[in-house]
């Protein structure tokens, strides 16, 4: 009886031992996230004060996605013998130079893709990686400031696709107005004089024209995440059939070398395209009648960042 009363208890002392050990260590572990928590905020606080200098500020970041697959004999689906693809590839890059009296803020947003569907028995089908997504944009914002947080400026855009129909259609804004820039990594540009220049084989239906251009971009860096959205509007003043929108949001979060897990998701709304592209099934269509869907995509992949 004794023996069994001296197991217990030595048992019950290791127990509480245990427990006490494992309490003291989640303590520590506490302590030492709180203090990696302060030296990140110290980072960050010194980083800060680091972009605000004055100077050039380079860096890109994108995404890379890529999905292959081969089946044979794989009877369960409709083609058992099939090959297909999709690989995608973003690229986010930017150039800025900030000065006491001015500023000069580049950027460009490349975003392409192939698909690829071979049934491996129809020897009459395309069996090569087609091309998908196809987005390409340039800016280039260059202002004057008036106060810290408001300047006059400049603006040049150029949107089109360069894997297939490279100008076709193609747009050009330029325009004045003024530039907002109520933080550190926000910047609203507001210009009420904007050309926009359309460049088109099929006259009939795109067509360029004076309006007011709103373009707002937020880019921002914190530790291992990167972060970019874009809008870009166009309003025509000659009609709204004539304006049009973009807006792309790219997210990089990045686990090691420079590599990790990426995100972009664009939508645009364009009448005049998609007018374009009714026609080629309905002669008849006009911008009264066409269905003006919303375009969108996204990719999911491998991230990079330099």
């Amino acid at each position: 009886m004794k023996k069994i009363v001296l197991t217990l208890a030595l048992a019950f002392v290791a127990t509480v031992g245990f427990s006490q050990t494992e309490e003291e260590l989640k303590t520590q572990l506490g302590a030492a996230k709180d203090s990696i928590a302060a030296i990140q905020g110290r980072a960050d606080a010194i980083q800060g004060k680091i972009d605000a200098l004055p100077g050039w500020k380079k860096g890109a970041f994108g995404t890379i996605g890529a999905n292959l697959s081969s089946f044979n004999n794989w009877y369960g689906q409709g083609t058992p013998d099939l090959a297909s693809g999709n690989i995608g590839v973003t690229v986010n890059a930017f150039a800025n130079l900030k000065e006491e009296k001015f500023f000069w803020r580049n950027s460009a947003n490349v975003n392409l893709g192939w698909v690829k569907f071979d049934d491996k028995n129809d020897d009459t089908d395309d069996d090569s990686f087609q091309k998908g997504t196809d987005v390409f944009n340039i800016t280039s914002l260059y202002g004057r400031n008036i106060s810290e947080k408001w300047a006059i400026s400049g603006l040049a855009e150029y949107r089109t696709t360069i894997l297939d129909n490279f100008n076709d259609p193609g747009y050009l804004d330029l325009g004045v107005g003024a530039t907002w820039n109520p933080i550190t990594d926000l910047v609203v540009v507001i210009h009420p004089l904007n050309y926009n220049f359309v460049f088109s084989d099929n006259d009939a239906v795109f067509e360029s024209s004076l309006g007011a251009k709103i373009v707002a971009d937020y880019t921002k860096k914190i530790g291992a995440v990167n972060f970019k959205s874009n809008l870009s509007m166009f309003q025509s003043y000659k009609s709204g059939d004539l304006s049009n929108l973009t807006w792309i949001n790219s997210f990089g979060y990045t686990l090691w070398n420079g590599i990790g897990l990426g995100f972009e998701f664009g939508l645009r709304d364009n009448k005049q395209e998609a007018l374009n592209f009714a026609l080629a099934d309905n002669p008849a269509e006009t911008f009264d009648t066409v269905d003006n869907k919303l375009q969108t995509y996204f990719l999911v992949g491998l991230n990079y960042a330099f």
